[in-house]
């Protein structure tokens, strides 16, 4: 390691680089920067240089995001090497900074000095000062000037939001957004519950006694209000707040009183998005609701999700149709959401074109969901018209091959049985259902509409 960090430290000082700030090639000026002034391990210019024990100095970001893999080692001697052992290096900083001025006319421009990084004593002490000010009468105001001080030093650094998180602050700040959410009818109390919450979003994820203190009925009502009716920011943090407290096992005792105003306000973001993030978000959410009970999928089918999950799939990209597949496939074990599904003229063929097009779990996912819209809803049942004409309709789009290739090039034992009872369902229908030998979907963007 240590020989080709060298190597490539001669091959970065032989190269020339454009540091141009003009925009244009006749403006930009071809400059060779100090080989002592380049990271070892990303061989850019370092902005906030830190020495290790060896001797060694690199760039911050660079040096933190090596030791954040689990490699704590020094890249370049192999010397053992932790976080608390990097000295800023102020010399070579105030050298590199005078370099970049006196080449400001080359299109240089000046490093800004680093701001000193938060120490576990400081943080402690805000979190002790956040602790105290929300037991107090005039709370709001106090949390409120606290908690900004919080948001804006974890917001300066990863080392600094390290640095909180390490500490127990995300336990703190819930503990501080459940305290004032009785009084959260009072205006300065809503906003400062918004800020409590922006915070927070710096912690995640949060550990599980953070979790079961949101999931209280206090602090997730107050939650459910937010992602409902509070602004933009506030709407989406709500949401992952909420993602936060149905992901954690063992907080669903809790929340038996608010699973409908929760499934109504994930609704909300999922059917009327305010941004990918929260809507992806609310999926996660939404998927651990549908698993946590039956009723509870079928409160989700109630709500009109299904045909939104099965429209959202057209033109989604593979982190939004894996969410959308299982949120579909959970909302499916429920007898309300295969009504639903099997009353949408895409959800047959969107299944079977989200098999082999995005990835194995979404393969999987969607096997999944087809199997629950062409099984009888017993043993002893016999299918129905419903059942029947989405059967047939796997048929008529190819799903006979596709599951074929499947069993061929392997899946886990789940899948495979579900692939295999699929496939006893349709050969009953091959000679009613005419397999199209060219699956093109490219018309699904125009039925859709």
């Amino acid at each position: 390691m240590a020989l080709l960090v060298r190597r490539a430290r001669r091959a970065a000082t032989k190269a020339a680089v454009s540091l141009g700030g003009g925009g244009s090639s006749s403006s930009s000026v071809e400059l060779a920067i100090p080989a002592h002034f380049r990271c070892p391990i990303s061989l850019d210019l370092m902005r906030d240089p830190v020495t290790a024990p060896t001797g060694i100095t690199y760039d911050r970001e660079s040096i933190e995001a090596w030791l954040d893999t689990g490699r704590a080692t020094c890249p370049v001697t192999h010397a053992p090497l932790r976080h608390e052992d990097l000295v800023p290096n102020h010399a070579i900083r105030r050298v590199i900074q005078d370099w970049c001025v006196a080449n400001r006319s080359r299109g240089v421009e000046r490093i800004p000095t680093p701001k000193i990084p938060v120490t576990p004593v400081q943080a402690s002490e805000l979190l002790f000062n956040l602790a105290g000010s929300a037991r107090r009468r005039d709370a709001a105001a106090r949390c409120a000037e606290v908690v900004a001080k919080i948001k804006a030093l974890a917001g300066d650094s990863e080392r600094n939001r390290r640095c909180f998180a390490s500490i127990g602050t995300g336990r703190v700040l819930a503990a501080a957004f459940e305290s004032l959410a009785a009084a959260a009818d009072a205006a300065p109390a809503g906003r400062v519950l918004e800020d409590i919450l922006a915070a927070l979003v710096c912690m995640m994820p949060l550990d599980e006694e953070a979790a079961r203190t949101l999931g209280l009925p206090t602090s997730l009502g107050s939650l459910v209000a937010i992602a409902e009716n509070g602004s933009l920011a506030g709407r989406l943090n709500a949401v992952l707040a909420i993602k936060e407290v149905v992901s954690c096992d063992g907080v669903f005792t809790d929340l038996s009183g608010k699973i409908d105003e929760i499934v109504d306000a994930l609704s909300k973001i999922i059917k009327s998005p305010i941004c990918p993030q929260a809507t992806k978000a609310g999926m996660v959410a939404t998927y651990h609701l549908a698993l946590y009970d039956e009723r509870v999928a079928a409160r989700l089918a109630a709500a009109g999700l299904v045909p939104v999950l099965i429209e959202a799939l057209v033109d989604a990209d593979k982190s939004m149709s894996e969410k959308a597949l299982a949120v579909l496939d959970a909302v499916l074990a429920s007898e309300e959401g295969r009504a639903s599904a099997r009353a949408h003229a895409l959800a047959v063929p969107m299944l079977v074109k989200k098999m082999f097009r995005v990835s194995d779990l979404a393969t999987q996912l969607a096997v999944s969901a087809m199997w629950r819209l062409g099984k009888a809803h017993s043993d002893g049942e016999e299918e129905d018209d419903a059942v029947t004409r989405c059967l047939v309709e796997a048929l008529r789009v190819g799903a006979f091959q596709k599951l074929l290739l499947l069993l061929q090039v392997g899946c886990r034992d789940a899948t495979k049985e579900k692939a295999t009872e699929l496939l006893k369902m349709l050969n009953k229908y091959k000679s009613v259902g005419e397999c199209v030998d060219a699956v093109d979907f490219r018309g699904l963007n125009k039925l859709s509409s």
